[in-house]
């Protein structure tokens, strides 16, 4: 299901199929408005999220002024580095509208290391439920936790239109 671009909106944007899956399981919730997000297809690369913000949707941001972006990544053990990289491609004027998490290696580690969790999709149910309680069950884990601050600052603005 597509988005209403004139209304507010985020898009994800992943780094590969691993993260899209993750995203798809957020996208159950059963509280998400979910024409309020979609999933895009994959990118292949972290590198190539950024480039393909940059080329392809910087400016469509500038033409609809409800959209957010989620840019989802792996950081492969080099959080830090990869974070300030990635916002320093954000145009300043997008800053408060776009979002970037990710694991701090990769997703197949994240399932491999939650109890119960058996595929990515729960990865995303559980992240989701998460927001939708208010709790860190999953957000907590070592291997996505150095996302809090930017998590609470998504949540801040999505929240209002993408939850019911």
């Amino acid at each position: 299901m597509s988005v209403n671009k004139y209304n507010q909106h985020i898009w994800v944007l992943p780094e590969d199929d691993a993260n899209r899956q993750i995203a798809n399981g957020f996208l159950l919730a059963p509280n998400l408005n979910d024409r309020a997000i979609q999933t895009l297809p994959p990118s292949g690369g972290w590198i190539k999220v950024l480039n393909s913000f940059k080329d392809n949707h910087v400016p469509e941001m500038y033409k609809y002024k409800n959209r957010m972006m989620l840019l989802l990544v792996d950081f492969d053990l080099k959080v830090d580095r990869r974070l300030t990289y990635a916002k320093k491609q954000i145009p300043d004027d997008l800053k408060e509208r776009v979002f970037v998490l990710g694991t701090q290696s990769e997703p197949e580690n994240l399932k491999k290391n939650i109890a119960n969790i058996n595929t990515f999709e729960d990865i995303g149910k559980a992240l989701a439920q998460d927001c939708v309680n208010e709790t860190d069950k999953i957000w907590g884990h070592d291997l996505i936790k150095h996302n809090r601050n930017e998590l609470a600052r998504m949540i801040s603005s999505v929240k209002p239109f993408l939850f019911n």
